[in-house]
C-alpha cells in the first residue's frame, strides 16, 4: 500500500499530523528512527539559537506532543501506535540540549538515542507504562536525557567542548 493511500484512508486531523511528525510516522520501515532523523535534519537547518530558547522550544514541543499523542491514540483506538513518532523527534531534541551544533555530535547522539530508545533502561521502561500521551512522550524524553548525559561526558572528557 502506498503512503498516499494510507493518508487518504486515515482520519487525519492536527493531532495525527503532529504525532506522526507531519506524517513521517507512516513510513513503512522504522518510523521511530525516521522521526529521530527528521529531528536531526530540523536541528541541523535550525539557525543557531540560544540554548535556553532551544530548551523552551523542546518543552513546548513536549507538551504539544503529550496532547497530540494522547488524542491520536484515542482516535486510532490503539495503545502507543508505532506511527506516532513525535516522541522520537522531541527525544532527539532533548539529546542535544546544551551541546554545540556539530554534525559529528548530532550523528553520535542519533545512534546513542536510538539505542537507549530501543533497549529502554530503567526508568525508560517504566515511563511507557504511564497512560496516554504522557507515557508515549516520557520514555523518549528519558532516553534523550540519558543520551544527553552521555554526550556531555564524552565531549567534556574528550576536550571537544
Amino acid at each position: 500500500m502506498k503512503i498516499s493511500d494510507i493518508l487518504k484512508k486515515e482520519n487525519l486531523g492536527p493531532a495525527q499530523a503532529i504525532s506522526t511528525t507531519l506524517y513521517s510516522g507512516f513510513f513503512p520501515i522504522a518510523p521511530g528512527t525516521v522521526g529521530a532523523a527528521v529531528a536531526c535534519f530540523f536541528l541541523w537547518v535550525l539557525p543557531e539559537i540560544p540554548p535556553l530558547f532551544l530548551l523552551l522550544l523542546t518543552l513546548v514541543f513536549f507538551f504539544v506532543g503529550v496532547w497530540a499523542a494522547g488524542r491520536a491514540e484515542q482516535i486510532w483506538q490503539e495503545k502507543d501506535p508505532g506511527r506516532i513518532n513525535w516522541d522520537e523527534f522531541v527525544g532527539m531534541m532533548t539529546s542535544v540540549l546544551f551541546l554545540p551544533k556539530s554534525w559529528m555530535l548530532l550523528l553520535m547522539a542519533f545512534f546513542v538515542f536510538r539505542v537507549f530508545d530501543v533497549v529502554k533502561p530503567y526508568p525508560v521502561n517504566r515511563a511507557e507504562k504511564i497512560k496516554s500521551g504522557w507515557g508515549i512522550m516520557l520514555d523518549d524524553i528519558y532516553a534523550g536525557i540519558y543520551t544527553n548525559i552521555l554526550m556531555q561526558i564524552i565531549f567534556r572528557w574528550s576536550g571537544l567542548l
